[in-house]
């Protein structure tokens, strides 16, 4: 069922409201995700400043345990690490509660409709269950995520990249709330984009991957136009989380790889 957030924030579907002008609404938004609309949900102005001050913390725990073990990080792996570096200095009160809110609150309130994968903010993903990939940087969930990798791998070569594996509650909430400063607040412009910490699908086995070489242009509409992309199609593999026009409230996806 396609559902949409009004201004008051309530969700309802707008198949049963039998809208057109409010389901052409949802579609445009998730079409142009990256701009701001009335019916938008914000933070507070008063959290924007904790927003940024928990973000910068953020940067800085994964500056000193690296790109590749801040996928693994769980929250209260981090709420060591912090207290024990003074260059990320501990979490205030305030930066607790915020985080929590953000983690426990409804996303479809604000616009992303997809299921919880993650229910606690403490919930961690163990580094026995993954496989750093080489020159990656990146780790996959061994079993199924990692045997289609592979395979993806032996059909289609080297052209192939792995660009975005696990991604535990820290490194989903850190990706969001820097979405979130992007976008001065705006969370549904921010979960368009990216799935609320808990709901991403990379926390259970999902994985991207892009063109050798393309860079950032991999995590735009323009890879569906490369022939890595039509190879995935032609082996099956493009079996993708966020299709156009999903009903989930998220922008298309044609480097997301669906694999539960």
């Amino acid at each position: 069922m396609l559902l949409a957030v009004t201004a008051d924030g309530l969700v309802r579907s707008l198949y049963a409201a039998n809208k057109p002008a409010e389901r052409g609404h949802y579609f445009t938004k998730i079409r142009r995700f990256d701009a701001d609309y009335p019916d938008d949900v914000y933070i507070s102005a008063a959290q924007l400043i904790t927003l940024r001050s928990v973000v910068n913390r953020l940067r800085r725990a994964r500056s000193i345990v690296g790109h590749g073990n801040f996928a693994l990080l769980s929250f209260d792996e981090l709420l060591r690490l912090a207290r024990n570096y003074s260059k990320i200095g501990s979490f205030p009160a305030s930066e607790i509660n915020f985080l929590e809110e953000i983690f426990y609150r409804d996303a479809a309130r604000y616009g992303f409709l997809g299921e919880k994968v993650l229910v606690r903010l403490t919930d961690r993903i163990h580094k026995r269950d993954s496989a750093k990939i080489r020159r990656s940087g990146q780790y996959l969930f061994k079993g199924q995520a990692l045997g289609k990798y592979r395979e993806i791998r032996r059909k289609l070569g080297n052209d192939v990249v792995l660009t975005s594996g696990v991604r535990g509650m820290v490194k989903q909430m850190y990706l969001f709330l820097a979405k979130a400063v992007r976008t001065k607040g705006n969370l549904s412009r921010a979960s368009r984009s990216l799935a609320p910490p808990g709901y991403s699908y990379h926390a259970a086995g999902d994985f991207d991957v892009g063109k050798r070489g393309w860079g950032i242009r991999n995590f735009s509409e323009d890879f569906a136009k490369t022939d890595t992309f039509r190879k995935l199609v032609d082996h099956g593999y493009a079996r993708l989380r966020y299709p156009k026009d999903n009903g989930l409230g998220v922008r298309y996806e044609p480097w997301h790889i669906k694999v539960v």
